[in-house]
């Protein structure tokens, strides 16, 4: 009775993960840009007990009982598949089409110093330098500095009139009478091995020391610099939407919960065998 029960609480906090990623997309699924995330259950270790001196035919499975102690959230994954484009006609709001994509961005880091974020929201503004009044700083709508292709904050003059954004990610700015003020590159990357993504919050992700795990950078992620822009999905004047189905989400959101009854049930079922038992043995 009690591995039952350590096997269904086992169980169940596995499953109260699973829905916390499943709220997480579902209260995102109005998020520009957000990713979902989808999670996959693995056995835990299972404990064999040899109960037969030898085979038996025709049996295809080896001899012994085997008791398992419950499942395990084996991996959460993000899932990169495109999402819709809403067309907003703002000229600050860019969307990237190629799945893999990310725009480059300034973040503050965990002890407080500035490391590189990777995001597919393309809401962006412009806000004055805090040391010219001249310049405004191109962000997100955190406030993130957006970084150029050589990861420097994008600055556009102040008192242009237009801003043309092209398909490869080239900021043109032009002044009334037509000339150009400034013209500068988006900081693009493609991530090729996007499950090393982690969650920096507000729809931000960043990516590990390669050194502590052993793998080329180049094998990780490519920025797209020189040639390679041309590979570059973007359009201006419209927003990628999140990429949550939330039928799927509800449905998956269903099964996670009667599962967790399942086991609850199971865990109740037991405790009240023990109690029959109890109750034989004070008789």
């Amino acid at each position: 009775m009690l591995r039952s029960m350590i096997t269904a609480a086992n169980t169940m906090a596995q499953l109260q993960q699973q829905l916390d990623v499943i709220s997480n997309n579902i209260a995102n699924s109005n998020t520009a840009g957000f990713k979902r995330r989808e999670t996959s259950f693995g056995e835990l270790l299972a404990q064999q007990f040899a109960n037969l001196p030898q085979d038996e035919a025709p049996r295809l499975t080896p001899n012994g009982l085997r008791y398992g102690v419950g499942a395990r959230l084996a991996e959460t994954n993000i899932v990169l598949k495109q999402g819709a484009i809403m067309q907003t006609d703002r000229p600050l709001d860019v969307a990237l089409t190629k799945e893999g994509q990310f725009f480059r961005v300034l973040i503050q880091g965990e002890n407080g110093t500035q490391e590189i974020g990777y995001t597919r929201a393309g809401a962006f503004y412009l806000t004055p330098s805090a040391g010219n009044q001249n310049v405004l700083m191109l962000v997100t709508s955190d406030g993130n500095p957006v970084l150029d292709e050589n990861n420097a904050p994008i600055w556009l003059p102040n008192g242009y009139k237009d801003i043309e954004i092209s398909d490869n990610g080239t900021i043109t700015a032009t002044a009334p009478d037509g000339r150009i003020m400034r013209r500068v590159n988006i900081g693009v990357t493609s991530i090729l091995r996007p499950q090393l993504l982690q969650s920096a919050g507000n729809n931000i992700w960043t990516l590990p020391d390669f050194n502590a795990l052993n793998v080329n950078a180049a094998d990780v992620a490519v920025n797209m610099t020189g040639n390679l822009r041309a590979q570059i999905g973007m359009t201006q004047g419209a927003l990628e939407q999140s990429n949550v189905d939330l039928g799927t989400e509800l449905t998956d959101m269903m099964i996670t919960e009667r599962s967790y009854q399942l086991n609850a049930r199971s865990i109740s079922i037991s405790d009240q065998m023990l109690g029959l038992i109890n109750g034989i043995r004070s008789s």
